[in-house]
């Protein structure tokens, strides 16, 4: 089902081979060393085109004949075919079409009807920038109701004249998870860190940093609670919102969807980092990119490399982050800033660098090959300053040592 019409994949008949036969052929050919010969037959689909006809008459045109009205105690929610039908289609099962609901979507499609209603979901207590200043937003009662029963509901709907497609979902009136108070008890009340970084000019970088900063922006870490950048901003999709652009993989550039993220993670981590938060988990580039502060970066990758940091303070920590997108004659701008309660004042310190190790050449083939100029790689060690706010006594100090390997030259043959 898409963009309100059916769409029909026909059945076709295929081949088929015998379990048994298979077994026999394939141990008699494994013990005589020679090839197995294996005959197949010709075979039917157990949904045939009757059986669409069927499904088409008695669910599929009758779904999308008009709208859908749920009614959960005083709220009403009005779905059209248009927006309905991308969490509806039909699946082969037991030899017939039956109904298949993606029911994450359709519950996300009622919230957002619910969202216009002025008795919709209830909504959580938050803390937004207003005027320059963090303010609380406070949160709002409304109505609950089980996804289960939606589906039900709506399932049974479907299958309805127009006319006679409205119908009651059990739903009760509640507050939200997170109040007011709630809220006003994590005492955000000033910035406590900022930092910038630019890069230079390419539509993926803008269209990925753009996307991540995005998802970052307005995410709350309650006291305790760890900060995941690869869970705050998903998988880096088309469907997502990312496209392709240059990644480092094995110590050469290649194309991948979401590159650039690591820009909005190297920005993340320094605001992290000044607002004295605790380090869970941060990998720096293989080697040294000179736009990123040099030891006190990070890169990301889906599932497998991460960026993770504990609000270890006694206040909660707003994060906000913003991107002016680059254009031909001038660099794109990020920026993170953290919003708490003073609680660090954070300096820092970098050593020389030391252990210089020389990059090579590497000659490669192939249509991702993409050329670079080397250099060497070397190491460094990064001192974290802790001190009390407002105090000038060292509390503590913590090190960040990285090995850059070299970026070798490459050229492409």
């Amino acid at each position: 089902f898409d963009e309100g019409r059916v769409d029909v994949v026909d059945p076709r008949p295929g081949e088929q081979l015998d379990e048994g036969e298979v077994r026999s052929a394939l141990e008699a050919a494994y013990l005589q060393d020679t090839p197995a010969e294996l005959a197949s037959v010709p075979t039917a689909p157990d949904v045939d085109d009757s059986d669409v006809a069927e499904a088409l008459e008695r669910f599929a045109n009758p779904a999308l004949s008009g709208p859908v009205t749920l009614v959960f105690d005083r709220t009403q929610v009005r779905l059209t075919p248009s927006e309905f039908a991308p969490v509806l289609a039909m699946k082969a099962r037991g030899g017939e079409l039956v109904a298949d609901l993606r029911e994450q979507r359709l519950t996300g499609l009622v919230r957002r009807g619910m969202s216009n209603s002025r008795n919709g979901a209830p909504v959580d207590a938050t803390v937004r920038i207003v005027d320059g200043r963090p303010k609380v937003i406070p949160d709002k009662p409304g109505v609950r109701f089980r996804p289960a029963d939606v589906e039900r509901q709506f399932l049974r709907l479907l299958r309805k004249p127009d006319g006679r497609r409205e119908g009651a979902v059990p739903a009760k009136l509640a507050r939200a998870d997170f109040r007011t108070a709630d809220a006003r008890k994590l005492k955000i009340r000033e910035q406590v860190s900022e930092f910038t970084t630019y890069y230079p000019h390419a539509d993926y970088r803008n269209t990925n940093i753009g996307r991540a900063a995005e998802l970052v922006n307005g995410t709350i870490l309650e006291p305790g609670e760890t900060f995941s950048l690869n869970d705050t901003v998903g998988e880096r999709t088309r469907a997502n919102g990312f496209t392709k652009g240059f990644i480092i993989e094995d110590g050469v550039y290649r194309e991948d969807l979401g590159g650039g993220v690591s820009q909005m993670a190297t920005t993340t981590f320094n605001a992290m980092f000044f607002a004295g938060l605790e380090d869970i988990e941060h990998k720096t580039h293989s080697f040294y990119i000179d736009r990123y502060p040099v030891g006190r970066e990070a890169t990301v990758a889906w599932g497998s490399v991460d960026l993770r940091f504990r609000n270890d303070t006694p206040y909660g920590v707003l994060i906000t982050a913003r991107v002016t997108p680059s254009t031909p004659s001038s660099d794109g701008v990020v920026t993170v800033r953290m919003w708490s309660t003073d609680y660090w004042d954070i300096t820092s310190s970098t050593s020389d660098r030391y252990d210089f190790t020389q990059e090579q050449t590497r000659r490669l083939t192939g249509d991702d090959c993409v050329p670079n100029d080397g250099y060497a790689g070397f190491d460094v060690d990064v001192t974290r300053h802790f001190r009390r706010a407002g105090e000038s006594t060292l509390h503590h100090n913590e090190r960040f040592h990285t090995t850059y390997l070299p970026s070798d030259t490459v050229i492409c043959e």
